[in-house]
């Protein structure tokens, strides 16, 4: 559990300005992300960031040692304009605040769930979500 409620004040952290509600909101748009079929889980959305040119991006997330960055832009290249619109109408935020918000939360989230750079296999993935936002509330 030690492994979730690190990740839960990560979050925490990171979007520390927006409700409870748009707190598990945005999990559950990430949690959705990543158990989505066409996505392939973390994988999946590994080659995504790879077709953006972003590969690099991501693996620092993966790997051990400092994330790099990404911004919003970048994240909405990668997701799709479609993806972070349905995000924003389901939380009534702007499509600038939820890709700006995922840009800090996909970092962690993707961190957190690949210690030691092992990747998780997609079953394991709804019950890591789970857990998460189990430790948030």
């Amino acid at each position: 559990m030690r492994l979730f409620d690190s990740i839960a004040g990560d979050l925490l952290g990171s979007i520390s300005n927006l409700s409870a509600e748009h707190h598990a909101g945005l999990l559950d748009a990430v949690s959705g992300l990543l158990n989505h079929p066409q996505v392939g889980g973390v994988s999946g959305l590994i080659e995504a960031f790879e077709r953006q040119g972003l590969g690099g991006v991501i693996a620092s997330w993966v790997g051990s040692g400092q994330n790099l960055q990404i911004s919003p832009e970048q994240i909405q290249a990668v997701l799709g304009d479609e993806h972070i619109q349905g995000i924003a109408q389901k939380l009534g935020l702007s499509t600038q605040d939820v890709a700006s918000h995922l840009s800090q939360l996909l970092p962690s989230i993707i961190d957190k769930m690949t210690p030691n750079g092992q990747v998780p296999a997609q079953q394991d993935i709804g019950g890591l979500m789970g857990m998460l936002k189990g430790a948030l509330n």
